[in-house]
């Protein structure tokens, strides 16, 4: 009979796990639940046809990691088909017959399905499969049942915590439930059902100060908050907590457990103020100095060092209204360092009362009051001194006319000494520049005297000034010296002609329409009003200048000179003189020659090649005698070339010393011809041949002949050199070899007498002997025309046959 649906119903209400473990066994230990197909059965007359409802096949609960044994039985599947035909079994899907394989298995013939091997919930928690019923021959007698199995969660996974150290912070003095920090862990287990429910409890705390119980866990959130005031970093700046995590609600008996750590760290607020070490400072400064420590301000802080609560802030708040003081704060000490920036005087100060307050670089936390040892008196004294003299005016400027002579009182340029409260002291008096050793100053009193007359022309002077500085040197200990600066304002007066510009031009011969003269101007050292407007005359001598020229006025300091109208004159060099007078009071004029080049001119008023030519104040005949000058000097040019060709050519010609076939230097030798030339041919080879007959010299008596003759003695073994020797035997190598070879009498030269002093008998050759090598007396050189074309010239040096 169908299974009724009340029997695969789950139970959902609470119970405690004994509870739930006690009915997971009564369920496993009954019987299996027989499932039989049902709904539209396969009929072969009459075809498809429904039969009754399909039952709602309830899930199939297995508990993960059974210990078997195994194969464990799960339900028995039959068809109500059974009785009448043979039917087969079996089931497909995860599990079965796809990955994982062969979890499931079912008898064919029984239709009994077992589990073969532990679930594991975590890995899967349910499988879906479906039954199959059919004849021998394959043919379905059953339409597929859905198989639901459900993997039922076992209590068998810790809980996990991500980190092992997890870490946190919390304000110093933070009121109790502020939250500190988030702790979780993670229980792999159904967290539907307590094997999954994780809850939270702090196990210990170190250190127990000022309480063991500072702080407390939420333990479903696991959300870790302070529970008592107290928290002081100063005291304690951090804390190590150990939490607790339990699953199956956080029962010990039976819940699984794990551990972290929460490092918790009090964090520094500025509750501390920084107070001075002491209520009063001193230090001491010499005058005129900067940049200097003059007094070290020590501060303690209990904050957090070198962060913005414990960095000290230092300020003057009075008795330095002109800033000569600051106090700058060393980054490692924290102490307060008071340093001058601006020079002080003891004339005017001898001391200094500051009074200095400190603050953090962050401001007090609330309801904290700066503490009165904050502010702190400073005595700074001051040390005199012996100063350098200064001038009072510096620089000092003066006015004077250029030209004054010398010997002229310009000035007293006098220094003070600021040292009033000391013995009165001695200034002297120096000069330190003057760049044209103008000026003198008396070394007492400071009187500068010109020494020489001034110019305001000079290259010295820039912009009209003439500059320069002065020493004041006094008698302190140790001497001190201040520089001064006088500045001279150079008046200018009319010393100073102008002179005429251009110094040379050309103009044309003949008044061109397009060009008029030649436009000059003057240029003046001085300035206005002793400058220009200039004017420009002619002298009236001689009488041809103003007779041919003229001079016509274009503005104040321009003027046009020309040639006057029908006036011609040659091609050539003229000087004119022009007088060119300024507008000083009294004037100044100058006599100048401007050089005119008068010249034939084309069109454009430029002058012509010929007549430039003609300027230069050559005449036509000058020019004729220039060219034929010139065409002479190329004509012997010429005729020197081709002197010095011949020359070449005959001297090519000539026989040398010796025949350039036979001069060896710098000459190719030709060593593959066979015979030689019609010279080579008169040669007598006689001479140089040995006798026919040795007889005269095998009759000699034994030793006085030259016989060079082999030993018949076996040849000596030389050493064998190495294929890649030693770089260090190569030495020794040489000296075996010739230690070998001077030993051996069958290598050459042999080892026999060697006559030299015998001439022989019966040559064709005569005897040298005759010849003479003095160089005092005649002799007679004949005879060597007759040694042939070798000796020819030879014969010609001695013989008085030399030929030019």
């Amino acid at each position: 009979e169908p299974l009724s649906k009340a029997r695969f119903t789950h139970v959902t209400e609470e119970k405690s796990p004994d509870a739930t473990r006690k009915a997971m066994k009564d369920s496993f230990e009954a019987p299996p639940p027989v499932i039989t197909f049902s709904g539209h059965r396969m009929n072969s007359t009459k075809g498809l046809r429904r039969q009754k409802r399909d039952w709602v096949i309830p899930p199939i609960n297995v508990a993960e990691n059974s210990r078997g044994p195994f194969p464990q039985m799960l339900v028995s599947i039959r068809s109500d088909q059974d009785q009448d035909i043979s039917i087969r079994y079996s089931i497909t899907g995860v599990g079965a017959d796809q990955p994982p394989n062969e979890v499931f298995n079912i008898d064919p013939v029984h239709g009994k399905m077992f589990v073969t091997k532990p679930l594991d919930r975590e890995h899967r928690s349910s499988y879906h499969l479906r039954a199959h019923a059919v004849d021998m021959n394959g043919n379905q007698v059953e339409n597929p049942i859905d198989l639901y199995i459900f993997v039922i969660d076992m209590n068998d996974n810790r809980p996990e915590f991500k980190n092992q150290v997890y870490n946190g912070s919390v304000d110093e003095g933070s009121k109790p439930g502020t939250f500190v920090m988030h702790l979780a862990a993670f229980d792999a287990d159904d967290n539907t059902t307590a094997n999954g429910m994780v809850r939270y409890r702090i196990l210990s705390q170190t250190p127990h100060s000022p309480i063991p119980n500072m702080f407390t866990i939420n333990s479903e959130t696991g959300d870790i908050v302070t529970v008592a005031p107290g928290l002081d970093r100063e005291k304690v700046s951090q804390y190590t907590v150990i939490v607790q995590a339990t699953d199956m609600e956080g029962n010990l008996n039976f819940g699984l457990s794990n551990t972290a750590t929460a490092i918790i760290t009090v964090s520094d607020i500025n509750d501390s103020p920084p107070m001075l070490t002491s209520r009063t400072f001193s230090g001491e400064v010499p005058e005129n100095r900067v940049d200097v420590v003059v007094a070290n301000l020590t501060v303690i802080d209990a904050d957090q060092p070198h962060s913005p609560n414990w960095n000290a802030i230092y300020r003057i708040i009075s008795g330095d209204p002109s800033g000569h003081f600051t106090i700058r704060t060393d980054p490692v000490s924290n102490d307060g360092m008071v340093t001058v920036v601006k020079p002080v005087d003891f004339e005017m100060n001898r001391a200094f009362m500051l009074t200095v307050v400190v603050s953090n670089q962050a401001h007090l936390a609330s309801g904290i009051q700066s503490s009165l040892q904050s502010t702190a008196g400073v005595t700074i004294s001051v040390q005199d001194v012996n100063e350098a003299p200064y001038f009072p005016t510096n620089p000092k400027h003066i006015r004077f006319e250029e030209g004054v002579p010398a010997g002229t009182s310009l000035t007293t340029f006098s220094a003070s000494d600021p040292d009033r409260l000391q013995m009165q002291q001695i200034i002297r008096y120096s000069k330190l520049n003057d760049p044209a050793d103008w000026l003198s100053i008396n070394r007492s009193n400071g009187q500068i005297v010109t020494t020489a007359v001034l110019d305001r022309e000079s290259i010295y002077v820039k912009n009209n000034i003439y500059e320069a500085t002065f020493l004041a040197t006094d008698n302190g200990s140790p001497p001190a010296s201040g520089t001064g600066t006088l500045q001279i304002y150079l008046i200018d007066i009319n010393d100073n002609p102008p002179a005429l510009i251009p110094k040379e031009s050309q103009i044309c011969e003949r008044i061109n329409k397009n060009v008029h003269g030649v436009n000059i101007t003057a240029a003046d050292a001085d300035t206005d009003p002793n400058a220009g407007p200039f004017v420009f005359e002619l002298p009236n001598f001689p009488s041809s200048i103003r007779r041919n020229w003229t001079i016509s006025r274009i503005s104040g300091d321009y003027g046009r000179l020309g040639l006057r109208y029908q006036v011609y004159l040659e091609p050539g060099m003229y000087e004119v003189p022009v007088i060119v007078s300024d507008s000083g009071n009294p004037p100044l004029s100058n006599r100048s020659l401007i050089k005119v080049k008068v010249c034939p001119c084309d069109e454009n008023g430029d002058c012509t090649t010929l007549g430039a030519v003609a300027a230069a104040g050559l005449g036509t005949g000058a020019i004729i005698s220039i060219l034929i000058c010139i065409i002479i000097l190329l004509s012997m040019v010429l005729l020197f070339v081709v002197w010095i060709k011949r020359r070449e050519k005959e001297r090519q010609t000539k026989q040398l010393l010796i025949d350039p076939e036979d001069d060896v230097r710098d000459n190719i030798l030709k060593y593959d011809e066979e015979g030689g030339g019609e010279e080579d041919q008169d040669y007598d080879l006689s001479q140089l041949q040995q006798p026919d007959s040795l007889e005269h010299i095998i009759s000699k008596p034994p030793g006085v002949r030259r016989v060079d003759e082999r030993p018949i003695i076996p040849e000596s073994q030389y050493p064998i050199r190495p294929v890649v020797p030693h770089p260090g035997d190569i030495g020794d190598f040489i000296h075996e070899g010739l230690r070998a070879a001077d030993n051996d009498p069958t290598a050459p030269p042999y080892d026999s007498l060697l006559v030299f002093d015998y001439e022989g008998s019966g040559s064709t050759a005569g005897s040298v002997s005759s010849l003479n090598s003095s160089s005092t007396g005649d002799q007679d050189y004949d005879y060597l025309n007759d040694w042939g074309p070798r000796f020819k010239k030879l014969a010609d040096m001695y013989g008085g046959g030399y030929e030019d």
